[in-house]
């Protein structure tokens, strides 16, 4: 009797050990992220009445844009938008495409080791060698461009009026990331520099796929990459739309009259829903 109080207690004990060791699943079960984007309204090309291609840049510093900016590094329940991407086209989900200032119609695809070329930045530090002589050699050093590094995205979208439903309507073209230049002699700002294209629909069923925390108090109620950007729950303002001359806004305007030329745009798109009715 003696002997099976033993067993029994060392066996309890053992249990109560192994369930102590296994760590609980930080993420909220859920099946919303395996559900494949909404599928956009069918719109005939005959119904649209009116329509404007406009460039957005969105900021990743701005409060409203910080859910796709973090986390840094990937977690197990989350990552951030640009390793979304990265993700995306190492595993042939997506497709980038080259010569992002030049060309924004994806006709240059990149492929792999391309894309790999493109997210590695090389840099050139000097190390004293051991021999005290004082001789300085060259290292390169070759580190992956994190997201923390990225501060910018470019939007091209189409805006238009859909007769048959009576609604303006939106349809993202592609996203464009952005890193800054640093002068490498004098550490000066030098802009940003697009890395490459991305075609939107074809994101949007990798997008679909990771939920981004923008209420922290209730983490089961994660909004989709994807839904983000189609119930426009980001921040940014334009930088061009379509014109003869094919100008940027910083072409003609400076300072406080580029951003006001940016905000009439945006007034614009709003107000031409409102002025196509009669009240």
């Amino acid at each position: 009797m003696i002997r099976l109080l033993t067993i029994l207690i060392f066996a309890l004990s053992f249990t109560v050990n192994a369930q102590s060791i296994i760590k609980p699943d930080p993420c909220p079960p859920s099946d919303m992220f395996v559900k494949p984007p909404v599928v956009y309204p069918y719109v005939r090309e005959a119904d649209v009445m009116w329509a404007k291609r406009v460039w957005r840049t969105i900021d990743m510093r701005e409060k409203l844009n910080q859910p796709l900016y973090y986390p840094l590094e990937p977690s197990q329940c989350r990552m951030s938008l640009f390793d979304v991407i990265k993700q995306g086209l190492r595993s042939g989900e997506l497709t980038a495409y080259d010569r992002p200032v030049l060309d924004d119609e994806f006709n240059y695809p990149m492929t792999l080791p391309m894309v790999e070329e493109v997210i590695t930045k090389r840099d050139t530090i000097y190390i004293e060698l051991l021999d005290n002589t004082g001789v300085m050699e060259p290292r390169i050093i070759v580190q992956e461009i994190g997201s923390g590094e990225v501060l910018r995205y470019w939007v091209k979208e189409d805006w238009f009026f859909d007769k048959q439903r009576g609604i303006m309507d939106v349809r993202i073209i592609g996203i464009c990331p952005l890193i800054e230049k640093i002068d490498k002699l004098t550490g000066e700002f030098r802009g940003y520099q697009p890395l490459f294209w991305l075609y939107y629909n074809q994101c949007r069923p990798v997008f679909a796929k990771h939920g981004v925390l923008y209420h922290q108090e209730n983490t089961g109620a994660m909004p989709s990459m994807d839904n983000v950007f189609q119930k426009r729950i980001f921040s940014s303002f334009i930088h061009k739309e379509s014109n003869v001359f094919d100008r940027w806004i910083i072409e003609y305007a400076s300072g406080t009259d580029a951003l006001l030329e940016s905000d009439r745009i945006k007034n614009e798109l709003f107000e031409m829903e409102h002025d196509m009715w009669h009240y």
